[in-house]
């Protein structure tokens, strides 16, 4: 009769790895001087009841729901009109930045030439540096650009995320299937025509599904901005905690919320669509 080991192989690396992974998070929770046990103390408690106690009811007057009408308006104009500009800059970047279109790529089976890694690499710099300051410090800078208001934030936008679209769009470009498009500049086509007709039908729907979730995040980042004052609701929801109006912060909280709930159902219908 055989004997058979019921022990899993993998344990003592799962338990390695495990004992590897706190050892390295431990410093990161102690200099960041989490302290979970804050939250349950009786005043802290108390404070927060207070605070959450002061949002209701929603403020829901005629001349508030006006404004909050006209800000909600602008928090998306300020998300779309940055998009746009992002998307703008970010699709020639993602573009030059590929190496999905390299014409010594088609040439060689796939491996890019020395010129083409020389004139990739100043693109792909400056989208490191336009999505490495967040789009808040942007927003300041704008800010004293161009003084307060959504033009600031409509700025800030669009060069935090064109670094971001050009990015992960020159990675979508490189990760789906390339002999269609090396096939067709080999036949004669221009590089447009190439990525026209080899590439962009393979990637259409998660380029449109990565674009909504991006806009969906600038509306976010445009509430956030609101605060150093480029304006939407953000600048609105600064300026009711500055006059403990806490019904009004709740009015637009729902509406931010309402807003991100539609940007998700407009993400799944236009996946739905491309599908």
């Amino acid at each position: 009769m055989l004997s058979t080991d019921s022990r899993d192989p993998a344990a003592w690396p799962r338990l390695l790895l495990t004992l590897l992974a706190v050892a390295l998070l431990w410093p990161g929770v102690q200099l960041s001087e989490l302290d979970p046990g804050v939250l349950l103390r009786a005043d802290s408690q108390s404070e927060m009841g207070r605070f959450v106690a002061g949002f209701w009811p929603p403020a829901h007057d005629d001349a508030f729901m006006q404004l909050l009408i006209k800000a909600t308006l602008q928090t998306l104009a300020i998300a779309t009109a940055g998009m746009t500009l992002a998307l703008l800059l970010a699709a020639p970047a993602s573009l030059l930045a590929s190496r999905a279109l390299s014409l010594s790529a088609a040439s060689r089976g796939g491996r890019p030439g020395r010129w083409g890694r020389l004139l990739r690499w100043p693109v792909r710099g400056l989208l490191i540096f336009l999505r490495s300051v967040p789009e808040i410090v942007w927003a300041l800078l704008f800010v004293r650009a161009v003084g307060l208001g959504p033009a600031a934030g409509v700025l800030a936008i669009a060069i935090t995320y064109a670094g971001m679209l050009g990015k992960v769009y020159a990675e979508i470009f490189e990760s789906t299937d390339q002999r269609p498009a090396h096939a067709l500049m080999q036949a004669g086509s221009g590089r447009l025509g190439a990525f026209a007709y080899g590439i962009l039908p393979n990637v259409a729907s998660e380029l449109l599904s990565y674009t909504v979730y991006r806009w969906e995040c600038a509306i976010r980042a445009s509430v956030v901005m609101g605060f150093v004052g480029a304006g939407g609701l953000g600048q609105q929801i600064d300026l009711s905690i500055r006059m403990f109006a806490g019904g009004e912060v709740a009015s637009m909280l729902l509406t931010f919320l309402l807003l991100v709930l539609g940007a998700d159902q407009l993400s799944r219908l236009l996946r739905g669509r491309l599908a």
